[in-house]
């Protein structure tokens, strides 16, 4: 089977209506719409939500938790990440954005110890965790 030979099943596709294509097409004059009345009309309709004046159940339903306006949002970064960067070359922020570690706006980075590390680093991160240092020194790294 080559790719030019595949097809569809069939019956699984179906073409689109086109309406409004004139008085023969079956769909023509008032494009399914009906006659008169505020639907038929362009800009027609009610908006997302409307339930015909009945209390919506964005309303009707009770409000739950809250949102911190104040979060920081922290990238994570792992150690077994950090197998891209050469025996001893630093590490850092834009080190990592470099090497597409970390994509995205972020208040800051996070060094977590998920991996392992055979060779010393030098990571300059304002947020290294415990486990993660422990290893990093353990490797013969030093965190700035």
């Amino acid at each position: 089977m080559r790719l030019h030979e595949l097809s569809p099943a069939e019956g699984s596709r179906k073409a689109r209506k086109r309406i409004g294509r004139g008085v023969g097409s079956g769909s023509g004059k008032t494009a399914g719409r009906g006659t008169k009345g505020h639907n038929s009309r362009s800009g027609g309709g009610v908006r997302p939500g409307f339930e015909g004046g009945q209390m919506p159940i964005h309303r009707r339903l009770p409000k739950r938790g809250f949102t911190n306006i104040f979060k920081k949002n922290i990238a994570i970064v792992n150690i077994r990440d950090l197998v891209r960067f050469e025996n001893g070359s630093t590490v850092d922020e834009a080190a990592l954005i470099r090497a597409g570690l970390v994509k995205g706006r972020f208040d800051g980075i996070k060094l977590l110890g998920k991996g392992e590390l055979e060779y010393p680093l030098t990571i300059q991160l304002a947020h290294v965790s415990a486990g993660a240092r422990q290893k990093i020194e353990a490797a013969g790294g030093t965190i700035a």
